[in-house]
């Protein structure tokens, strides 16, 4: 009898265990910093004027990204000589500055794992008429300028534009219940 009493005990004990190991994986797969990545991309005034809005997001929807924030804003002097500080200084910056201004842009905030370097590949590279097909720029733009879309470089650049463009309370965090359907498991527990 105490044989049986302790062989259930222990069982007892192993599946607290396992259900409390669940739990830290759930808790881990919401709260996971990999998953936590953050990107900023603006959908510029060609791509308003052109009606793309709808199709450049659904690239990054199909893919699997989390949307945490989107507004359309008009952009000032101001902002874009802090957000285009690189070339702030070179002859073509009004161009740059009247363009950007011709319309509102749609400013997005996406999050996932590897979100950074994941959208760069989705948005294709600068000068558009040499992007791959397939990707956004590649398939809607033919400009260096006029090129659909801006995307973060680098995760420390997305940090700080997001700051830029995004007020803390206007990110949202939320369980994407479709994450198990995009991430293995050991994606998911990092």
């Amino acid at each position: 009898m105490l044989d049986q009493n302790f062989n259930l005990s222990c069982l007892f004990c192993w599946a607290r265990i396992g259900l409390f190991w669940n739990i830290i994986k759930i808790f881990s797969m919401s709260k996971n910093k990999g998953l936590q990545e953050r990107t900023l991309v603006l959908i510029k005034p060609d791509a308003i004027q052109r009606g793309l809005f709808g199709a450049i997001t659904s690239r990054f929807e199909h893919k699997g990204l989390k949307l945490v924030g989107v507004k359309m804003i008009g952009l000032d002097e101001a902002i874009l000589r802090e957000h285009y500080a690189h070339i702030a200084e070179k002859p073509f910056f009004s161009g740059v500055a009247k363009f950007m201004q011709s319309t509102p842009v749609i400013a997005m905030c996406w999050e996932g794992l590897d979100v950074v370097s994941t959208v760069r590949k989705i948005t294709g590279i600068t000068k558009a008429r040499e992007a791959e097909s397939g990707s956004i720029r590649g398939d809607f733009a033919m400009s260096v300028s006029c090129n659909v879309i801006h995307a973060s470089d680098s995760i420390e650049t997305a940090e700080k534009e997001v700051k830029r463009f995004f007020k803390e309370d206007e990110l949202f965090g939320y369980d994407k219940s479709e994450y198990m359907h995009v991430y293995g498991e050991d994606e998911r527990v990092l």
